[in-house]
């Protein structure tokens, strides 16, 4: 039984506990808050000032991220913490402003471009001198589990990074489930899924441990239970709580454990086509994914146990997992996802299965040795 657990961020977690932000213990007095331009448009950037005018904490709002933040964008914060004298970052939605928000805490304090510290891709590799500025998360959406683990997702040209270390896991995330009821079903199936393949992958990953499988295991759970409920009505508290939890649950899961080569492949495709969102590009190859590893007998009783929870109480076969995966996914109506629709090509799925093992490290922990064809085979099966 081994495993290294480390979660220094302070997790604040219910309903209405936005609310209670200003009682909070700030990292400075001058925050830059990141986020998406309609968190203005739904009320919710005026809840968060009022909280900040409480606390005596002025701020500066930086609201150009988008769906699959990019690196001008982290640049452009940075410059703007710099020159401002921000003390700390204050990221406000879902992954991508609280991605973003950690990316730009890095550049805050150091000097260059934010691909000279990139392990992946053509990421210079460098060693990070200085301490990132804090970061605080609110989190609107329940999916990417980033208010919990270190990691962060970011697009240069065709290339979508993931990166992390000790220092960027949230000072402090602020999960409100109250503020996630604004999200429409389709969006709510997407981060739902993403959350769930967090756990998921996590779960069946080599490094996967008797830590993470606790997180996983509980997190995969609550999808199973709650995620259409949370789709088919949004006002539905107990399921919006349940799907929060689980995302949280499975952010500590990435704090511990990883992804797997699902989410390398999905970059693939969301670099090369940024408007694919990436919970639905995730559920695009999942079934193909989970079918490889089922017929490759590369993970047998951990998939045959996700099943179970799931709901497949008589699961014997690790194929009852996928049958499962694609009934939750008819139950969210989101089982016919075409690629299609995003403008993909099939001429550039090589192209895409190439960029997906440059830019990513998740092919060396994954349960199965891909090969190229293996690769390819998912997305050509996954394409409609």
């Amino acid at each position: 039984m081994n495993f290294n657990f480390y979660m220094p961020s302070r997790v604040i977690f219910g309903k209405g506990s936005l609310n209670n932000l200003h009682k909070q213990k700030f990292p400075g007095k001058k925050a830059l808050i990141v986020a998406e331009v309609f968190m203005k448009e739904i009320g919710y950037l005026k809840r968060l000032e009022e909280q900040l005018d409480k606390a005596d904490i002025s701020y500066i709002l930086f609201d150009k991220i988008v769906p699959n933040p990019i690196k001008e964008h982290v640049m452009e914060g940075a410059d703007i913490v710099k020159k401002e004298k921000c003390d700390f970052i204050i990221g406000m939605g879902g992954g991508s402003s609280i991605d973003s928000a950690k990316s730009i805490a890095i550049m805050s304090t150091n000097e260059g471009d934010f691909w000279d510290y990139m392990t992946r891709g053509t990421g210079k590799k460098k060693a990070i001198p200085n301490d990132p500025i804090p970061v605080i998360a609110v989190s609107t959406t329940s999916g990417t589990g980033t208010e919990a683990d270190p990691w962060m997702v970011i697009t240069n040209g065709k290339e979508k990074v993931g990166f992390g270390y000790d220092k960027t896991f949230p000072y402090l995330s602020i999960v409100d489930p109250e503020l996630m009821k604004s999200i429409p079903p389709k969006l709510t199936a997407y981060q739902g899924f993403d959350a769930l393949f967090h756990s998921a992958e996590g779960y069946i990953n080599k490094i996967a441990n008797e830590m993470s499988d606790l997180f996983a295991l509980k997190s995969i759970e609550l999808i199973g239970k709650s995620l259409a409920k949370a789709v088919a009505n949004g006002e539905d508290e107990e399921a919006r709580e349940n799907v929060a939890m689980a995302s949280t649950l499975a952010g500590i899961v990435q704090s511990v454990s990883d992804c797997t080569a699902e989410h390398s492949i999905e970059h693939g495709l969301s670099a090369y086509y940024p408007k694919l969102e990436h919970g639905a590009g995730l559920i695009a190859i999942s079934r193909e994914y989970y079918t490889l590893l089922a017929e490759s007998h590369d993970c047998d009783e951990k998939m045959i146990n996700m099943a179970k929870i799931l709901g497949k109480k008589d699961a014997s076969k690790p194929m009852d997992f996928v049958n499962a995966l694609v009934e939750l996914q008819k139950a969210c109506g989101v089982d016919n996802i075409k690629l299609s629709d995003y403008g993909v090509k099939r001429e550039d799925l090589p192209a895409i299965a190439q960029n997906s093992k440059f830019t990513s490290g998740l092919y060396e922990t994954d349960p199965h040795d891909f090969s190229d064809e293996d690769i390819l085979r998912i997305l050509e099966k996954s394409y409609k």
